[in-house]
């Protein structure tokens, strides 16, 4: 009869088999490692990027990247408050100046035209009015003082009238005093008369300069609305592409409101954006490299915006050749702001191999052997990297990837066979 294994007897048994299961292991990855480090001791030359030091130029950069964008961007907003009507073209179309691009309704500001039309026909028959009774009052008012001119003339013959007829006899003194008042009396009249028909000049040409004034106020006023009017047909004002438009047909916009964006395709720039961490490094007027496949374009920095977005930054370049004929919207490319530059170095192009410390292994070639060596890095560009210590100019490195080795001093490369 079979005895029951007790717990601790049983426990030991668990134990055993990890500790088989653990040494087998154990002896697999060794035999892989002792494997890649006896076995694999050449490698073919066409596995690795090897490189020369040589004496030059270098930058150091930071790494962005960037979209083309246009350098000017015009922005049709809508001059009345009114409906969409209708769309004609949507975005990333190209159009030329005078293109019609979308319709509001004009109905309502129709109507408004017309009635101030209307109103501004009334106001100039009211002016023409006006004008014709300033200048009959002006008139009545000459006229009147004529008429006293001429009555002052007869009181002035009355008077001297009753002089003579108080030395016959034939009048009393009081005939002579009543005929001279009457005279002053006139006199005064007569100064009133003028200083009416001065005033009434005066106020005459005020008036009919306020009126003229409100006249223009209001021709101003319909010729804006005409304006407004004709501009409900709205369309491109020069030749570009189309980077938005409102096509909610039948939306109400208020007046002011965006309806179009429209690109220049005569100039570019570029809108980058890197990390924050880069922030304090970039400055307006730093010198950039974009990179659009193969090609390079120089630039600077034109303005940094100071809103930090998920960890990035965003900044702008204005390019030496705005319109080269690579440029296209939308498009992306690399950008490599140069923060340092320095002379006649040892330098040697970059590679996979490259590491992010200052001091790293690598490996020298010398014939067709392989030596590992430690050196010290200076500035980094995005093509080359300095080399302050560990190497010569003329000496030739591997830059590329070489983990199948990392873990010897030395290794030989074989040439590739004819």
């Amino acid at each position: 009869m079979d005895r029951e294994l007790s717990k601790s007897e049983q426990s030991k048994t668990t134990l055993k088999k990890i500790a088989y299961a653990c040494l087998i292991i154990g002896l697999l990855v060794g035999a892989f490692y002792g494997f890649q480090k006896f076995v694999k001791k050449t490698g073919d030359v066409s596995e690795f990027l090897i490189v020369p030091v040589e004496r030059g130029n270098i930058k150091n950069t930071l790494s962005a990247s960037g979209t083309i964008v246009a350098s000017s961007e015009r922005i049709i907003n809508a001059p009345i408050s009114t409906e969409i009507e209708s769309v004609h073209l949507t975005t990333g179309a190209q159009v030329n100046k005078g293109d019609l691009i979308l319709e509001l309704d004009k109905e309502y500001t129709s109507l408004e035209y017309e009635r101030l039309d209307d109103e501004l026909s009334l106001r100039k028959n009211s002016i023409e009015k006006l004008r014709l009774q300033y200048d009959k009052d002006l008139r009545d008012i000459d006229y009147q003082d004529q008429i006293k001119a001429l009555q002052l003339d007869e009181l002035n013959a009355q008077v001297l009238d009753q002089e003579r007829l108080l030395k016959i006899g034939g009048a009393t003194a009081e005939d002579v005093e009543s005929a001279k008042l009457k005279l002053k009396i006139a006199e005064i009249e007569k100064k009133v008369l003028e200083n009416e028909l001065q005033f009434k000049r005066s106020v005459n040409t005020t008036d009919k300069k306020n009126l003229q004034l409100e006249y223009n106020i209001q021709t101003k006023r319909l010729k804006e609305l005409g304006k407004k009017l004709r501009e409900t047909k709205v369309k491109a004002p020069a030749q570009g592409v189309i980077t938005w438009i409102n096509e909610d047909i039948g939306k109400t916009v208020v007046e002011g409101e965006p309806l179009v964006r429209i690109a220049n395709l005569d100039r570019y720039e570029v809108e980058a954006v890197t990390s924050d961490r880069n922030a304090k490094t970039l400055q307006v007027g730093l010198q950039v490299e974009v990179r659009i496949n193969k090609d390079k374009l120089s630039g600077t920095i034109s303005r940094i915006l100071p809103a930090i977005e998920d960890n990035t930054v965003k900044f702008f370049i204005q390019l030496d050749e705005n319109d080269h004929k690579l440029l296209r919207p939308s498009l992306r490319t690399e950008v490599y702001v140069i923060t340092e530059e320095k002379e006649n170095v040892l330098r040697a192009k970059r590679g996979s191999a490259l590491k992010g410390t200052k001091s790293q292994y690598i490996y020298k070639v010398e014939n067709n052997q392989a030596r590992k060596v430690r050196i010290t890095k200076g500035l980094i560009s995005g093509d080359y990297f300095e080399i302050e210590d560990g190497l010569t100019e003329g000496d030739r490195i591997i830059v590329s990837e070489t983990k199948l080795f990392d873990h010897m001093e030395e290794f030989e490369i074989k040439k590739k066979e004819q």
